[in-house]
């Protein structure tokens, strides 16, 4: 049986969990939304949730990856094709891997999308 880790109780707890080449992209990733809007920043399923007007973004470290997600991604795929459809909902994911880096000002210009996409459309999950 896998062992299921806790949960991080604090987003600050979420990045000091984190080290090396995660740790690095995760922080400028961070730095780049909390600075593009106005967000709840909170742990949702395990990672780092995005509110504005219902969920409109991401951050989850992972063993070989750090993602990056919107909920209404697809819709900001003319602004970024780095962002890979899937999921529920108009889910979309940049994938960054080692020795990636982090462009803020793209990364705080998806950020301010997908709170306009969400105060244009509502909470993406409660859709009819």
């Amino acid at each position: 049986m896998m062992r299921k880790e806790k949960p991080a109780e604090s987003p600050e707890a979420y990045v000091a969990a984190q080290s090396g080449w995660h740790r690095q992209i995760l922080e400028a990733l961070r730095a780049a939304v909390l600075a593009a809007g106005d967000l709840d920043e909170r742990i949702k399923w395990g990672h780092l949730v995005y509110f504005s007007n219902g969920p409109a973004l991401l951050i989850r470290t992972e063993e070989t990856r750090v993602l990056f997600g919107f909920w209404r991604g697809q819709r900001l795929r003319g602004s970024e094709p780095r962002l890979k459809p899937g999921g529920k909902y108009e889910m979309a994911t940049m994938t960054f891997v080692e020795g990636d880096s982090v462009d803020a000002e793209s990364a705080s210009l998806l950020v301010r999308e997908a709170i306009r996409l969400n105060a244009e459309f509502g909470d993406p999950t409660k859709l009819a």
